[in-house]
């Protein structure tokens, strides 16, 4: 691997809060962390970030100079030892529950290449050196493969002594799918190679039903929940005094009273000095009910159900039982590997900064986490982010989903159905378009407030995502929604149709801007040439459009530019003072306006439709030297390599005190009001990404690699986890937005329509990212000043190859 091509790794302080997602595409989560535990195991349907069961995989051998035993992890961060642990009791009270206490290897380090991550033990002065690596499959294009409940730990171990070891691999789960409070039987079950945690469902509780199979194929396992019935802490006491011993017990399960607490898998096998075994072990989850359910109304529109219907995630409809599914994984471990490897191996070649391949792989992490629910039918449901113990907001929330690219690109059929959703399910027939989907996914009765930025950005996805499949039968269904919607737009936020959005609009930062603004602004112009190059293409007419178009740019670059920057113009009347409001609130509406407004300020998303467009490969006509200038601005007003001396009275813990961010708006000239909108102060990585994409694009390549650097240093692994940016919540779906990254460093816009690939890359030399189509993906870049297009898996056909060779501005 080369040193430019280096993948995120963790030591010490930096592996603190390492916690890195295994699992599938709404199908759940346990994650490794920087230690070697199994941490924020998610696999009821929900997230559970808090929930660190009793679960360990431990080593014990024996050599002519003694034995031993070791949980096959690293020393357990410092801040465990008095986080209040939902299962624990209290702070104070000793982590009673946890594995905290046994004995382990005396370092680690941990290393991420997506989907895998590998963690390597410091032996010490111990005979064996010990790796774990946890995979779970990932597979572009393939979103079946990739949306599977399941995990693989591969342990290896190697005898570094001069003399043979007999080793005994193990590993032991209490059995944690047990539902507190729940009355229908729980257990767990030992057959053959593989012990299973279960709880079955009880008559009002059907979401109670659930399993968890831990398996291993490797020759002489023995499959054994016979723990130790007692109290206190006597089955734990048992289980490890067992362990340091070299004890086995025998196969199966009690055959007489209560069942077992847990079971354990038991891998015996002799090293000679110098050998190495790998042995895997499968892990599957299966929790086919559920009790998620958000909005109201029927699930069936034509009324046939009661209106009780609850999400049921893909795997459920595609396994029948536990048991398939865990022979499924089974038979397809060593395919789906070969395959996730073939991925994994193209993402770190790529020739990029470090900073954009960190970027762009730790944010892969957010498909596989409680961030993304798949239905039965095969349609995606976003929540925006994973709160401690639910999805963070949700309805694959129209504004937040402008920003993320990922999907698109790597899962192009999946990303389409969150159109047919917004387009064909969240709108009515006025083109009145909801921002935020119900789960199960069914039509609101509900009119709730549309979001401009969300319901126009709907409509430059939807030809981002054309271009991408080259599906003309898709965009002509599309097309009469797509119309509506715009429609619906135009004459709700500019019915004098005068080119901009003089009218009230909701956005993405929850409030709403009076009077026209750059933000909204170039999204609706990206909406309105979006729906003119659609409309040619279906053959319908586009001049509407295009005339308006037109004025859009001139609205832009001749009224709310400054000469440096974009703005808005507030304007209101009279509804701003309605509704329940304080007398205070009155009085600053009639001192200054309505409140959460950014007016001269220097809006960090203040040129995003011009963005969106770009990474579509949609041509706005906007002033190219006009945007430049105001990403300019942004960051050298935005920026601030230090936060010591900013005041963030909102949401502070994105970025604070010594942390350099990207701020996302300021008022460098004065008159800021006196109560800007509500998230003015706080830095989103996923703005971040978005603006240094931007940057980049537009020649700026140094000052896009420093906002992306400042926000990956903020997520070191000692204070936040790598793995999982937050905004909203966790692993925040708007951080998808550094997918762009990858565009903008080499300038790559592949039309499948026209089986064309444009190739303009931002710096000099060789450089070469991830290339992902419908039908398949490869590498595209420069190297040794030709440009190259190197398909990995399936067919990226390329017609004509269009390569504009860097050029340094003078």
């Amino acid at each position: 691997m080369r040193e430019d091509c280096a993948p995120l790794a963790y030591a010490g302080p930096t592996a603190e809060r390492v916690a890195f997602p295994l699992g599938g595409l709404g199908a759940g989560m346990v994650c490794l962390s920087g230690a070697g535990a199994l941490t924020a195991v998610s696999v009821r349907n929900a997230p559970a970030l808090l929930n660190e069961p009793f679960v360990f995989a431990a080593v014990r051998w024996s050599t002519a100079a003694g034995q031993g035993a070791r949980v096959l992890e690293g020393p357990t961060p410092g801040w465990k030892v008095t986080f209040p642990w939902p299962d624990s009791t209290g702070t104070g009270r000793g982590q009673q529950g946890k594995t905290f206490g046994l004995p382990r290897f005396p370092g680690a380090a941990f290393q991420a290449r997506f989907p895998f991550a590998t963690l390597t033990l410091d032996p010490g002065e111990g005979p064996l050196a010990c790796r774990v690596v946890g995979w779970s499959p990932f597979v572009p294009g393939d979103a079946d493969a990739s949306s599977l409940p399941v995990a693989g730990l591969e342990y290896e171990i190697e005898n570094r002594s001069p003399e043979p070891a007999e080793v005994i691999l193990s590993f032991h789960a209490r059995n944690f799918m047990r539902v507190a409070g729940a009355t229908a039987p729980a257990g767990v079950a030992a057959s053959g190679q593989a012990v299973t945690l279960w709880q079955s469902a009880g008559d009002d509780r059907p979401e109670d039903e659930g399993a968890f199979t831990i398996a291993c194929d490797a020759p002489g396992t023995v499959a054994s929940a016979r723990w130790f019935r007692g109290g206190w802490w006597d089955p734990v006491t048992d289980l490890w005094r067992g362990v340091a011993e070299g004890r086995i017990p025998p196969a199966g399960a009690h055959e007489e009273g209560a069942p077992s607490d847990g079971g354990s898998l038991y891998v015996p096998f002799v090293l000679a000095p110098g050998e190495r075994r790998r042995v895997g072990v499968r892990l599957s989850w299966y929790v086919p009910r559920t009790s998620l359910r958000r909005g109201g109304g029927p699930f069936d529109p034509e009324g046939r159900h009661d209106g009780t219907e609850t999400h049921v995630p893909w795997y459920a409809g595609r396994f029948q039982s536990r048991e398939a599914l865990a022979a499924f994984w089974a038979d397809n471990y060593d395919r789906l590997r070969r395959e996730s490897e073939a991925f994994a191996t193209c993402l770190t070649d790529q020739v990029l900064p470090p900073e954009v391949l960190e970027a762009v792989s730790a944010n892969l992490t957010i498909l596989k986490s409680p961030t993304v629910e798949r239905q039965a039918d095969g349609r995606i449901f976003m929540w925006e982010g994973c709160a401690d113990n639910e999805g963070s907001f949700e309805g694959s929330c129209t504004h937040v989903f402008n920003y993320a690219q990922s999907m698109a690109h790597l899962f192009p059929a999946l990303e389409r159905t969150l159109r047919e959703t917004e387009f064909f399910v969240n709108q009515d027939e006025t083109g009145h378009q909801n921002f935020r989907a119900q789960l199960p996914i069914r039509p609101n009765p509900r009119r709730a407030r549309p979001a401009a930025d969300g319901q126009l950005g709907g409509i430059v996805k939807a030809y981002r995502d054309w271009r991408i499949s080259g599906d003309d039968a898709w965009l002509t269904r599309l097309w009469p929604r797509v119309a509506a919607s715009l429609d619906y737009a135009i004459r709700t936020w500019d019915p004098g149709e005068e080119g901009w959005l003089t009218e009230p609009h909701h956005n993405t930062y929850d409030i709403e801007f009076w009077g026209p603004d750059g933000m909204a602004g170039t999204i609706y112009l990206a909406a309105l040439r979006a729906a003119a190059e659609i409309a040619e293409a279906v053959g319908a007419p586009a001049d509407r459009y295009r005339a308006l178009s037109e004025k859009a740019t001139a609205r832009l670059e001749g009224d709310l530019f400054n000469g440096e920057y974009f703005i808005q113009q507030v304007r209101w009347d009279e509804r701003a003072l309605e509704g329940r409001i304080s007398a205070e609130t009155r009085a600053s509406i009639e001192r200054e306006g309505p409140k959460y407004q950014y007016a001269g300020g220097c809006l960090s998303d203040g040129v995003v439709g011009e963005w969106m467009a770009r990474v579509s490969g949609l041509a706005t006509g906007l002033d190219g030297g006009k945007v430049a200038s105001h990403l300019r601005a942004v960051h050298r007003y935005n920026f601030r390599p230090s936060l010591r001396d900013h005041a963030n009275p909102q949401r502070p813990a994105y970025a604070l005190g010594d942390e350099a961010a990207l701020l996302l708006c300021s008022w460098p000239h004065g008159a800021a009001p006196h109560f800007p909108f509500v998230y003015s102060d706080e830095a989103w990585t996923g703005i971040e990404y978005q603006v240094a994409a931007h940057l980049i694009l537009c020649g700026e390549v140094d000052a896009g690699l420093e906002i992306v650097r400042a926000a990956r240093s903020r997520y070191d692994g000692r204070v936040r986890n790598p793995f999982s940016e937050f905004e909203w919540g966790h692993w925040y779906g708007r951080a998808m937005s550094s997918w762009s990254l990858l565009q903008a460093m080499t300038g790559q816009d592949y039309d499948a329509r026209r089986r064309q690939l444009t190739l303009a890359p931002a710096v000099p030399g060789d450089v070469s990212a991830l290339l992902a189509t419908e039908t398949g993906y490869g590498l595209v870049g420069v190297r040794d000043g030709e440009p190259f297009v190197q398909v990995r898996s399936g067919r990226i056909e390329v017609d004509t190859l269009d390569y504009r060779p860097f050029a340094r501005a003078s």
